[in-house]
């Protein structure tokens, strides 16, 4: 179950530093790291058992009809991911708390930024693919949400909304290639579609499935011809453009074609 509560606790514990803002800025960064630090080390506690060269898996049914379960894995190549995502995570914290100004709502901030910090473990922790889409799409909401943290400034308005509009449809791109991976292999579980490569690449879907698959980890990645969102979402905060544009999001696509 540790897995449950390394992707759950920032996507819970956002309430957190804003219940916490009520007795100052320093509490409500506290909060902030108290629910990324209890994260963080949740996960080295899984160090021992993967650097040892096991898999660790939590899963639960949830709409088994569709396919869709609940199912996270930890192997080396997600804890590196997931190790980079907590650790810098820590760090922006730190840094915000230093960046922002008397004006800006920190409770508000970090609870974005929670929610994102949750959003991209599942993705990095998904096992089943359809879950690991429903991720991807929360890091594109909380992403717009971070971008135009400061709504005022109608740069960061822009930039928010093309960011949404391109992740967001790369996201739709990605669900349609899942989907059709799901179908060549009988299975949304990626042990699954990994153990059916042969399958897949034989089949006369896998071009499409291929296509649809790029198209949305290109648009996450802000690779050409989707990199026009990315030198306009820098309008957001400092601290947002450090977290998501150089150490998180735009490495989900980079993530996802080296998983599959």
């Amino acid at each position: 179950m540790v897995l449950f509560f390394i992707v759950l606790l920032p996507l819970v514990g956002f309430i957190v530093p804003i219940w916490f803002a009520h007795w100052g800025r320093n509490q409500s960064t506290h909060g902030a790291l108290g629910v990324s630090f209890s994260s963080f080390f949740l996960l080295l506690s899984t160090a021992p058992t993967i650097f040892d060269g096991h898999v660790i898996r939590n899963g639960t049914s949830w709409v088994p009809l569709m396919g869709l379960n609940f199912t996270l894995m930890a192997d080396g190549y997600g804890f590196f991911f997931a190790f980079l995502i907590l650790s810098i995570g820590i760090l922006i914290v730190i840094y915000a708390s230093y960046y922002l100004d008397e004006s800006d709502s920190v409770g508000r901030f970090y609870a974005l930024l929670l929610l994102f910090m949750g959003s991209m473990l599942g993705i990095v922790l998904s096992e089943n693919l359809l879950l690991l889409v429903i991720f991807w799409e929360l890091t594109s909401l909380s992403s717009f949400l971070l971008i135009g943290y400061w709504s005022h400034l109608p740069e960061a308005r822009l930039g928010a909304r093309m960011a949404l509009v391109a992740t967001g449809g790369g996201g739709l791109a990605l669900l349609g290639g899942v989907l059709l991976l799901g179908t060549i292999s009988g299975s949304f579980e990626l042990f699954v579609v990994l153990q059916s490569g042969d399958l897949i690449r034989n089949h006369d879907l896998y071009r499409p499935t291929l296509i649809l698959i790029l198209l949305g980890a290109f648009a996450k990645s802000a690779q050409f011809p989707f990199h026009f969102w990315l030198p306009h979402a820098m309008a957001a905060p400092t601290p947002v453009s450090a977290y998501l544009h150089s150490a998180t999001m735009v490495k989900a696509g980079i993530f996802l074609l080296g998983r599959l």
